[in-house]
């Protein structure tokens, strides 16, 4: 009896660190809402201390009400993106500084269609390629809704979003989407958050993806030269896996969790550095 009241409190404990753990990187959402009504590209806009310059190719893109086309996508409100023709078009973004992860919600047009367009967002910094990655709607259909994104440890400061496919048997479809709902996760520089301006000499990220299966990938930040310690519990407090147990230098890191042989369910992962501890949920679903 001891014991299992011992596991429960274990539990409660961790749930109670997770809770009260400080942010170490911020999500900023662009809804699109201050944006000025039926203005086209470009436009620059400006949340949480972040601008960011929306430019396009061909005919562009302009500020619209979500119901513009007399009904609302699933997720979409407010004010929208909207293509100014029928013609593909780029939506390029110029941010003033450095993220770590993009993400955009997104519906093509399709009209009752067994499959989807393949989207594809490509990250750039000062002009050099960083990365790309590419989505195709889960659920197909009609204006089917899904979200792209990209995530780069190394930072980006421009993205380009590019109708990369259409649907590989659809036959009504246009090559035009509809975006909203934009989110960026600004980088850290030299230990300081870009949005609260305070100094962390540690960091620990949230695992991606997450929901996750079987596995993560979990990114850190080491100040200075630390015996740095990452372990996996379970929600008794039994600790599961250990990813990293060693003295590590300054800089950047990334670890990956594979939940093979684990159930579904939620578990914690705590970074412990010298005197800085975090801890973080993730979610494994088989």
């Amino acid at each position: 009896m001891k014991t299992y009241y011992r596991k429960i409190l274990t539990a409660l404990f961790l749930i109670c660190v997770y809770a009260a753990a400080p942010v170490s990187a911020q999500q900023i959402l662009f809804d699109f809402d201050n944006a000025p009504l039926y203005t086209s590209f470009p436009i620059s806009l400006t949340v949480g201390g972040i601008t960011a310059n929306f430019t396009a190719t061909g005919q562009g893109y302009s500020i619209q009400n979500a119901n513009v086309i007399g009904f609302t996508p699933p997720g979409f409100s407010g004010r929208i993106i909207y293509p100014s023709s029928v013609y593909l078009s780029d939506i390029r973004i110029k941010y003033s500084q450095a993220l770590t992860e993009f993400s955009i919600m997104y519906a093509c047009q399709e009209l009752g269609c067994d499959d989807a367009a393949r989207m594809r967002v490509t990250a750039y910094r000062n002009g050099a390629y960083v990365g790309t990655n590419t989505r195709t709607a889960t659920f197909p259909g009609t204006w089917p809704v899904d979200t792209l994104r990209c995530s780069f440890a190394a930072g980006f400061d421009s993205v380009i979003v590019h109708y990369d496919a259409p649907p590989p048997t659809c036959q009504d479809y246009g090559v035009i989407y509809m975006a909203d709902n934009m989110r960026v996760t600004p980088m850290n520089v030299n230990g300081i958050d870009p949005v609260s301006g305070k100094t962390e000499s540690f960091m620990l990220s949230q695992n991606y993806p997450n929901p996750f299966n079987p596995t993560s990938r979990i990114k850190y930040k080491v100040s200075k030269i630390s015996y740095v310690k990452i372990s996996v519990f379970d929600l008794t407090g039994k600790e599961v896996r250990t990813l990293v147990d060693e003295r590590q230098i300054a800089g950047d890191y990334e670890v990956a969790f594979d939940g093979a042989g684990l159930s579904s369910g939620i578990y914690y992962y705590r970074m412990q550095a010298d005197d800085f501890t975090d801890t973080k949920k993730m979610v494994l679903v088989k």
